[in-house]
């Protein structure tokens, strides 16, 4: 047994091919090498699903599996986005000519190593060595991230870059995603810029974007996005950092499209799959949808990656297509994941929008009606965010839509349109749940353009030299309608003019309790979550 290093043997491997053979003399490769446990796995699905319970030091993945869509690389862009592999784990790609190229391409980004067959023991252990050894090297940036002390792992991280330390390339990446995570937007931008002036890679021009869009610039986020995208049509970050622009500026069905592609550029990755199916629901392309969301619950739904909002967006193109045996697959479905997580309070109201569709296609009315108007009344929770909101509209539609007036629904739609009217994107999302209602759609409209008339008014005082009043507007009316954007708007405005304000302390104290209470950060809509920034190391913790 030649061990490759003093630590090897207490090293836990998983080998991951669809072919046997091939996949037994990975094992025993790896055994021969001195690693103490080795597991194998057939199908990406199952592998997926193992490495979401366990760590393990080294993963050795083949690049293409017979029957499937995803591939090695799709696994490994996903475990990593989603932040579900630790640093300390080494993944290697094993490919054959037909492919090196595509695993070239990805080795400067999250890829430890690969391995073109047929190879040799020898390059196993050079590889796997390799990789190894950088790990060790960049042991003080790791055990910082572990920690979560992300200063001194930044610290590190800019250290080797400008020494040019060894692996300074790496470490230049860790240290850029670190500066975003702290905010320290031009810091970044900084960084990602002498990193292409030093060596021109796609995902240091993505992060100059990136950067851009966190520091409330996204014209030029997207002028960015636009060349990177231009010169590498294949890369599909550029497209999911495009699609969460287009969606900040209320651009749906063009975000859409952008999802769609990237979907379609890794047809294996299951968040791409159900973000451009939630915006096809979003944009009224149901029957595009229904198949994207329904592909991902057949090939997704025991991963932890999987958003359980799907079932929900399912379950309500089953009951307008007048489906009972979906919509029953569906709710059975969503009370299974209820019963492994019970306390959840986002599945807790997927699961009662389900049982109100339930009932209501069952036309016992009164129970479907006492449900809505309970889930109605969460209203008043101070964590009742934008996806919950739209799911109220939707199941309160379906009433409409069974030809059920009902006088309160206006009054409903109102409370919810002044609540999380709060952007364009915002606006747009809770109007497609509205499912085309004249009456429904004017009412959201109209409490969008309510809340800008707000926000323009203080925006006036602020500019004639009355900032206070501007900001006591925006604090009685955030506080009334607990809009987020009005909350925001006066912290901002307070900011800017505080010299010139007596009451600035009591203010500031007012505003700090309101955002403490009503505004939580949102992703690119509801339903559009992800984990991780496009184009970003997974930074855990």
């Amino acid at each position: 047994m030649q061990l490759i290093d003093s630590s090897i043997q207490d090293a836990s491997a998983l080998v991951i091919d669809s072919n046997a053979t091939s996949r037994s003399l990975m094992a025993a490769q790896l055994r021969e090498l001195g690693v103490g446990m080795v597991r194998q796995a057939t199908r990406i699905s199952d592998a997926r699903v193992i490495l979401e319970h366990k760590a393990y030091d080294i993963v050795l993945c083949d690049y293409h599996f017979d029957g499937s869509e995803m591939s090695g690389q799709d696994l490994l862009d996903e475990l990593r986005r989603e932040q579900l592999l630790p640093h300390s784990t080494v993944f290697i790609m094993v490919t054959g000519e037909a492919s090196y190229a595509k695993v070239a391409e990805a080795a400067e980004a999250a890829l430890d190593a690969y391995l073109i067959k047929p190879y040799t023991s020898a390059s196993l252990a050079e590889r796997l060595t390799h990789a190894r050894h950088r790990k060790r090297v960049l042991k003080d940036i790791f055990e910082a991230l572990e920690a979560q002390n992300y200063e001194a792992a930044a610290a590190h991280c800019l250290r080797r870059f400008q020494a040019r330390e060894q692996f300074w390339l790496y470490a230049a990446r860790i240290g850029a995603e670190l500066l975003l995570r702290l905010e320290r937007h031009d810091d970044a931008r900084k960084l990602y810029d002498a990193i292409i002036e030093a060596r021109t890679v796609p995902w240091a021009r993505l992060g100059v974007a990136r950067s851009e869009l966190a520091s409330g610039n996204p014209a030029a986020a997207r002028r960015t996005l636009e060349t990177l995208i231009g010169e590498l049509p294949g890369h599909a970050d550029s497209y999911d950092v495009m699609g969460r622009v287009q969606m900040e500026q209320g651009e749906i069905a063009q975000a859409m499209a952008t999802y769609r592609t990237a979907a379609n550029l890794t047809p294996g990755c299951l968040l791409r799959q159900q973000r451009a199916g939630t915006l096809a629901f979003y944009v009224g392309q149901r029957d595009e949808a229904l198949k994207q969301l329904e592909r991902t619950i057949a090939t997704g739904l025991r991963s932890k990656l999987f958003d359980m909002l799907t079932l929900v967006l399912v379950a309500l193109m089953r009951f307008d297509s007048k489906d009972t045996r979906g919509l029953k697959q569906m709710h059975e479905a969503m009370q299974r994941e209820l019963e492994r997580a019970p306390k959840s309070t986002r599945l807790q109201r997927f699961a009662t929008v389900v049982n109100g569709l339930r009932l209501l296609q069952e036309r016992r009315v009164a129970d479907a009606l006492q449900v809505a108007r309970d889930f109605s009344l969460e209203l008043n929770r101070e964590n009742f965010d934008l996806e919950a909101a739209s799911l109220l509209v939707a199941l309160w539609m379906r009433f409409a839509g069974q030809e059920i007036q009902l006088e309160e629904m206006t009054a409903l739609l109102t409370r919810i349109g002044l609540r999380y009217c709060t952007t364009k994107s915002a606006t747009e999302v809770l109007i497609a749940m509205a499912e085309n209602n004249e009456m429904a759609v004017q009412e959201l409209r109209d409490c969008h353009a309510r809340i800008f008339a707000i926000a323009e008014t203080a925006m006036r005082h602020s500019m004639r030299g009355t900032a206070k009043v501007g900001v006591e507007l925006l604090i009685q009316q955030g506080a009334e309608t607990r809009n987020a954007k009005l909350i925001d708007m006066a912290n901002l405005v307070l900011k800017r003019h505080e010299e010139k304000i007596d009451n600035a302390a009591e203010l500031r104290e007012q505003i700090g309790e309101l955002h403490r209470r009503f505004v939580q950060p949102l992703g690119g809509g509801a339903g559009v979550r992800q984990a991780r920034s496009a184009g970003g190391l997974a930074l855990r913790g």
